[in-house]
């Protein structure tokens, strides 16, 4: 009997099926971990490695062919959409981070530095924040809309091996909805526009293209393409993943698909040369954090389009914002917005932490009727001295879950509206509106616009 790996699989109740290394009874995957110090790879942190063997294995790592190969493409820009530490017109705006990676502060230490504010400060910036949303954030109306062009979908009459959860087709049934209805998307019945040699110039003209930002495994594509009669997509996602849409979506002979595998932060999305000067649509379902700076910046960017937004071919934008509490104020889009408003650099970090409280409550319960976040507070005491008795990190721990929920969906808000702010300064027709009920999902921000004719 061959000889297998000798590490008992609990779930499966037998032994690894693999072969063992030679002078061990387990194979690669189970044999334990040398006492030796182990550090990240240089090359892709995602893996680390035994420090003795870094040297070999650097010329060797997987992601050394992939980077190697990434760069060889016209479309590759190392950072080009990433932004920088000062404003876009070379105005500094803050310290950098020394001591760590790209400038990136974490949520650790955007959690420190709140707890490291005085509480009169804290409260100031709890106020500031509720100044800001009840000045600038009214308008953000629902508009869950799911239009009868993605009844083939909603009633389940498709593909049964694509995988289908409905509160995922609910999501991607509104944002098509919300881009019909403003008008960033129309319905083209491909076949009426398709003959024996295919489209002719004049009808590809006509049908924009879609690009799909942070496309994933391309589900939202997918359904455009099945109830729009979309014929061009570009898929830009960094990662690989299994049980994508393409083998469905090749599978339609009137569609041309491009799965562009780059990270956003460093596509020069103006250099791909099969959509160079063709009218196209830029969408996203959930955006993390600053992948949705990144996004806009890659569409719009004057400096990415050569100073002249009006010749960027762009014809809309549909983009549902997620986990805001990951973005940075070197990616973040419009830090003029912030300096107006009085929001500095590390107010701004504040401000992306406490949206990760609007996870806080029951996404299923009604939180409009909570008005102030600072109802729940406890009061502020002070010694003679002046002296805060009570530390923030307490007062933090002591406010109610809806309180800090309500805060959080205070400060999504705030920062989406920067974003909406930029893209209306570059003259177009823009809207953020909540496009699911928070039952949904409660990340349910899309930002939305077109081309003002």
């Amino acid at each position: 009997m061959e000889a297998r790996c000798k590490f008992w699989l609990p779930k499966k109740n037998r032994f690894c099926a693999n072969a063992p290394l030679d002078d061990s009874p387990f194979c690669g995957n189970h044999t334990p971990r040398s006492d030796a110090p182990w550090i990240p790879c240089p090359l892709d942190p995602s893996h680390s490695v035994l420090q003795e063997n870094l040297g070999w294995h650097v010329k060797r790592c997987p992601f050394l062919k992939q980077a190697r190969s990434l760069s060889l493409q016209p479309f590759y820009q190392k950072g080009i959409n990433a932004g920088d530490e000062e404003d876009e017109d070379g105005g500094p705006l803050g310290n950098s981070l020394p001591g760590h990676p790209d400038n990136v502060t974490t949520s650790e230490m955007k959690r420190n530095a709140v707890h490291g504010l005085s509480v009169p400060e804290f409260c100031s910036l709890i106020d500031k924040i509720k100044s800001l949303h009840d000045s600038m954030c009214r308008d953000i109306r629902d508009s869950f809309k799911v239009t009868d062009a993605c009844d083939v979908w909603i009633k389940g009459q498709v593909d049964r091996k694509l995988p289908f959860q409905e509160k995922h087709v609910m999501q991607q049934a509104s944002i098509l909805g919300n881009m019909e209805e403003h008008g960033v998307l129309k319905r083209f019945d491909m076949r009426e526009k398709c003959d024996n040699e295919g489209l002719d110039d004049e009808s590809k003209n006509d049908v924009p293209a879609v690009v799909e930002f942070g496309a994933g495994r391309g589900y939202l594509t997918q359904l455009l393409a099945d109830c729009y009669g979309i014929n061009r997509v570009f898929l830009v996602e960094r990662k690989s993943y299994k049980l994508k849409a393409d083998r469905s979506l090749r599978q339609k002979e009137s569609l041309l698909l491009e799965r562009l595998r780059i990270d956003i932060e460093d596509l020069n999305l103006h250099a791909v040369e099969s959509l160079r000067g063709s009218p196209f649509l830029a969408i996203g379902k959930h955006l993390c954090g600053p992948a949705t700076d990144l996004t806009l910046r890659c569409c719009l960017s004057e400096r990415n389009i050569n100073g002249d937004v009006q010749k960027c071919p762009i014809q809309g934008l549909a983009i549902a914002t997620c986990c805001h509490h990951l973005c940075q104020w070197k990616h973040y889009i419009n830090k003029k917005y912030f300096l107006n408003l009085g929001i500095k650099k590390e107010e701004f970090h504040a401000i992306t932490w406490f949206t990760s409280w609007a996870v806080d409550a029951d996404h299923g319960s009604d939180l409009s009727d909570v008005k102030d976040p600072r109802s729940h507070l406890p009061n502020i005491e002070k010694e003679e001295d002046g002296e805060d008795v009570t530390p923030v990190k307490d007062i933090i721990r002591k406010m109610e879950a809806v309180e800090r929920a309500v805060l959080g969906f205070m400060c999504k808000q705030i920062i989406d509206i920067g974003r909406l702010m930029w893209l209306k300064e570059r003259r177009l027709d823009a809207q953020l509106v909540k496009y699911v009920p928070p039952s949904i999902s409660p990340e349910n921000h899309l930002l939305i616009a077109k081309r003002e004719t």
